[in-house]
């Protein structure tokens, strides 16, 4: 990829030149450069590339199992080949750290590995039928043209997330990637084409929600939406789904308890609390947004942090030592000072960070110091909105009741954090925890073979895993008579 180079949709299998001639500039968030310029699409892009999803779909889904697997896997292949160029694009765009945006591409092959190896286990059933001569078949069938579209803060991987399954389903798909960082997305339809999976399966228009990301979930011809991004955005795309009663799997914001209790190994606590909410400058709807701590370690605690968030290096993403790189834009880094001075305001005590980063490069880019408040209360703002930068929250709890308390007290329900040795409370946390997914003793990161759902305004469905797997299909009953 050159700097300042144009990229037009992917539509049919062919790099097509947009209805329009407007272009979205794509900025570097570590240097302010212009990296590329994206075609801004519209509703007439929409609806060819919709058209050519839905020529291709007969076809496609009459492949085999396994030769739909052949494709990802070919696909797999030239990600591994193209891996440290991918993680570049997904640096330059996002400013993500690029020891970070590896790990995406890495994650994303496994996404799409899992796909293709469980393209055979979406199986059907026979059940008894009301004579002896019926037997009732349960079929599962693809759905026909899926809408995606996929949040930017992992570009590639959210992209692959959507794609692979949904493909290995026997679908087709029109994706969206976020306006703000679509090159990644772009660069996967590049690998598509090379991957030799036919065209029309896989088609990419880039361009602002209202003008993609709406005529697409509109279109009468998309079966399924599947998004990643704001809660906000998910209950719009919600509503404006329900004009034809499509299925809608939404993965959307998150607000992380993390509990750490007295009997917890508050070294291995204090390291993940560290690694999961400054990990892509906390920019992860997993992170833990509010970090609750026993009374009884909260001082052990607090010095372990503040010790670790001192060493953590911000700075140039493409430096092989930075821990933590810019805000995606100016308005997200402004959005968390914002919630950061509320706090203060509100009576949280700023232990360190708090403020943009300023001087020499760091003038350049949209770089928040990492950020520690204490004394924070539950009725505090900051303890209910999601942050989605890096600032650690710390509330100090008096027992387990009170920590659970306080962590179902909000209104997502993605990801919580448990950290102790009480197989008792492990085991209380199953039943009174109301989030889709707890790590227990250890930091975040979902594996491709789980299910990664949310409860509450967290969304609707799940991706990832078997189950992930099985949104992408729909039964179909048949009454069989001999």
């Amino acid at each position: 990829m050159t700097n300042a180079s144009r990229h037009n949709l992917f539509i049919d299998g062919i790099w097509t030149v947009p209805s329009s001639s407007e272009w979205i500039t794509v900025q570097n968030p570590a240097t302010g450069e212009t990296v590329a310029h994206v075609a801004r699409g519209n509703a007439q892009d929409v609806d060819r590339a919709v058209d050519a999803a839905q020529r291709a779909f007969p076809a496609w889904s009459r492949k085999t199992a396994v030769e739909r697997a052949d494709y990802l896997l070919n696909l797999n292949r030239l990600i591994e080949r193209d891996k440290e160029h991918l993680a570049a694009v997904v640096t330059s765009e996002m400013g993500k750290p690029l020891k970070e945006a590896r790990v995406e591409i890495e994650f994303a092959v496994g996404l799409i590995r899992f796909a293709a190896e469980n393209t055979r286990r979406l199986q059907g059933e026979i059940v008894p039928g009301s004579t002896a001569d019926e037997k009732i078949l349960i079929d599962r069938v693809p759905h026909g043209v899926v809408a995606g579209i996929a949040a930017w803060n992992f570009p590639f991987a959210l992209c692959a997330r959507k794609i692979a399954p949904a493909i290995a389903a026997g679908n087709t798909i029109v994706i969206k990637p976020h306006e703000l960082t679509p090159l990644a997305g772009l660069e996967l339809g590049r690998l598509v084409a090379e991957a030799g999976i036919p065209k029309g399966v896989v088609n990419i228009v880039t361009g602002a929600g209202p003008d993609v990301g709406v005529p697409l979930v509109a279109h009468p011809q998309t079966k399924l939406i599947t998004m990643t991004g704001s809660t906000p955005a998910g209950k719009k795309i919600m509503a404006a789904a329900a004009e034809h009663l499509k299925e809608v799997r939404l993965e959307l914001g998150g607000k992380a308890p993390f509990i750490v209790m007295e009997d917890a190994d508050v070294e291995k606590a204090a390291s993940a609390a560290v690694e999961a909410r400054f990990m892509n400058a906390g920019q992860v709807c997993t992170s833990n947004e509010r970090t609750y701590v026993h009374e009884a370690v909260y001082d052990a605690f607090l010095a372990k942090v503040s010790t670790k968030i001192a060493a953590l290096k911000v700075g140039d993403p493409t430096a092989p030592d930075t821990d933590i790189g810019p805000k995606v834009s100016l308005a997200e880094r402004d959005k968390v000072h914002a919630m950061v001075e509320r706090a203060v305001a509100q009576g949280a005590k700023l232990e360190t960070g708090g403020h943009a980063l300023a001087g020499g490069d760091y003038d350049k880019g949209f770089y928040y110091a990492p950020t520690l408040l204490t004394d924070v209360r539950q009725d505090m703002d900051i303890a209910h909105d999601e942050v989605f930068g890096p600032v650690l929250s710390v509330i100090k709890v008096t027992d387990f009741d009170q920590a659970l308390t306080y962590a179902n007290d909000c209104r997502y329900g993605l990801s919580a954090y448990l950290f102790t040795r009480d197989l008792g409370r492990i085991m209380r946390m199953t039943r009174e925890l109301e989030f889709g997914e707890v790590y227990v003793n250890r930091g975040g990161g979902e594996a491709p073979q789980g299910y990664h759902h949310g409860y509450g305004e967290s969304g609707l469905g799940g991706e990832d895993g078997q189950h992930g797997l099985e949104a992408y299909v729909q039964t179909k009953t048949i009454y069989l008579n001999a």
